[in-house]
Order: C-alpha cells, then sequence, then structure tokens
C-alpha cells in the first residue's frame, strides 16, 4: 500500500511539473476513452439475440450463435481470403508509395515547389469515395465512359469494365493508393527532416552520391519507422475499406468473387435486416484475428528485430 502511494504522489508530482504536455496530451487521451474503451462492453452484443427494449445485458444469451451465419453461407474464406489480400496490398503498395514520395519530396531543392507537390500528392485523401465512385464510372463506363469513348475513336472494339472480374482488383488497388499515398507521405517527410544534417554531411565528404545517401543512410534510418506503421497496419488487415469497395462496385453481383470483402457482405446480409448481434459479431471476429495477426508479427519482429517491436 506504501509503495503504491508513492506511486501515486510521483506520478501527480509529474503532471505537476509537466502539466502543458499533459494538457496536449489530454484530447488523445480523452478520444480513446470515449471512442475505444467506453464502447468495449458493447461487443457483447455478439454473444446474445439483442432486443432493443430489453437492451445489452437484458437480452437472451445464446452463444455463439451470431456467427454461424458467416459459415453457413460458404462465404466465409471467399471474403476473409479477399479481405486480407486487399488490405495486405494496401499495406505494402501504399507504405512503399508513401516512402517514395517522401524520399522524393526530401531531395528536392525548390522550397515553393515542393509544397506545391506536398499539397497535389495530399489532395485525393481528403477526396470523399463517393466521388471517386462516380470518377471510376464515368471512367469505365461501357456507354459513355472515358476510356470506351478513347477506344471508339481510335477504332477499337469496347471493353465491358462492370462484367471483367479479373480488372477491378487493379483498380481499386489503384485508388486506394492513390487516395492514402499523400497522408502517410507526411509521417516519412517527418522523419526524413528528423534525421541530422551531420551525417549526410559526412556522407558527402566521404564522396558518397545523392543516391548512395538515399540508399545508406535514408533508407536504413526510416525502417523503424516503416516496420511500426506496417505492425500498425497489420492490426486493421481484416477491416476492409467499405467506402472504397462499396462506392466503387456497389451491387454489382458479377464482381463479387473478385471484390467481395467482409464489410460488403455483412452489409448486403443486415441491410434491410437491423440485425445488430450479427453485426456485432463479425465486428468481434475481425478484431480478435487483427489482434492475433499483431501479436505473432510482433513476436516475430522482436525476433529479429528487437527494438522495432511494438511491445
Amino acid at each position: 500500500m506504501g509503495k503504491l502511494t508513492i506511486h501515486f504522489k510521483n506520478f501527480f508530482h509529474e503532471v505537476k511539473r509537466k502539466r502543458v504536455l499533459f494538457l496536449m496530451i489530454l484530447p488523445v487521451v480523452v478520444y480513446f476513452i470515449v471512442f475505444a474503451y467506453i464502447p468495449m462492453p458493447g461487443a457483447y452484443i455478439a454473444f446474445v439475440d439483442y432486443s432493443i427494449g430489453k437492451g445489452i445485458f437484458g437480452s437472451p444469451f445464446v452463444g455463439l450463435k451470431n456467427f454461424e451465419f458467416l459459415a453457413k453461407t460458404g462465404d466465409l474464406w471467399r471474403i476473409t481470403k479477399n479481405t486480407l489480400l486487399y488490405n495486405f496490398a494496401f499495406l505494402v503498395l501504399c507504405n512503399l508509395f508513401q516512402v517514395a514520395f517522401a524520399i522524393m519530396l526530401s531531395e528536392l531543392g525548390s522550397k515553393w515547389f515542393k509544397k506545391i507537390s506536398q499539397s497535389v500528392i495530399l489532395l485525393p485523401y481528403f477526396i470523399s469515395m463517393v466521388i471517386v465512385g462516380f470518377f471510376a464510372y464515368n471512367f469505365f463506363n461501357y456507354d459513355h465512359g472515358f476510356v470506351n469513348t478513347l477506344f471508339s475513336n481510335l477504332g477499337l472494339p469496347k471493353h465491358d469494365f462492370y462484367s471483367d472480374q479479373g480488372i477491378w482488383k487493379y483498380i481499386i488497388v489503384f485508388f486506394k493508393v492513390w487516395s492514402q499515398t499523400g497522408y502517410g507521405m507526411i509521417i516519412y517527410l517527418a522523419t526524413i527532416t528528423g534525421i541530422s544534417q551531420d551525417i549526410y554531411e559526412a556522407a558527402a565528404l566521404d564522396g558518397a552520391s545523392p543516391t548512395q545517401k538515399i540508399r545508406y543512410l535514408t533508407v536504413p534510418l526510416l525502417k523503424p519507422t516503416v516496420i511500426l506503421l506496417f505492425l500498425f497496419g497489420l492490426g486493421g488487415i481484416l477491416k476492409g475499406s467499405f467506402d472504397l469497395f462499396y462506392n466503387l462496385i456497389g451491387t454489382n453481383s458479377v464482381l463479387f468473387k473478385q471484390t467481395d470483402i467482409i464489410d460488403t457482405f455483412v452489409f448486403r446480409s443486415l441491410v434491410g435486416q437491423f440485425n445488430f448481434s450479427q453485426g456485432a459479431a463479425v465486428g468481434f471476429y475481425q478484431s480478435i484475428f487483427g489482434l492475433i495477426l499483431v501479436l505473432l508479427v510482433n513476436t516475430v519482429v522482436k525476433k529479429i528485430e528487437p527494438d522495432s517491436a511494438l511491445f
């Protein structure tokens, strides 16, 4: 009890001494408490036959019954595989392009051109996926789409993109990378800016070329940040970008085999039924799977490179 009292006294003393820093971090703490920790008991909905009138804890307990609809449909493996493959492609390619653009911008000498380039690359992040879906439809539409109009003008046969399952996985990945590159690039650019210039000056004195500086200095020094963001990304690898998929594919059942993910499947299964229990069951399944994946990958990273592990 005495040790606990000492710890509390030390904590309050630290808060008083660094109150400005604690005030700066307070909004983040409040955000996670309100939106991450307080809703946690709501996960119990996944194990009950939820009724609005009875409430979460008043509804009858049904065990794993709410998870059965995913297994019974036979689509569990297909939508899980699609979700994993798409999100893994998003994670790898987004990080790759973010690092590449951050390095390129850091090497630009003109400040005004660097600012303009950064703003242009960041702009897609703020564009609604509804607009992206509208843009894609006008681009790939069979009758009046830009691509097919161009094909017609060149004397080439039109292509029905909305019946071609194979091509949409590339289109979806392209739009995801296009929208996310600018935001992630800022993080890597900030990391590069924080690297001491003395290291680059020493390398220049040793006769290192700009390419060698990037290869042997910038890239290795970015590795801890890349690993950290990769691990964070793995936590949500089973949570699909519903807004992207739904606005690009909609209810086009022809494309479902290649483009259907957990989020869109659940949306179609539950729309109009208001079955909160089954929706919560899928969310619980996604969260547990993501947690296990993060723990496994973190264990591997900890063995290979302990300093880059999350914990």
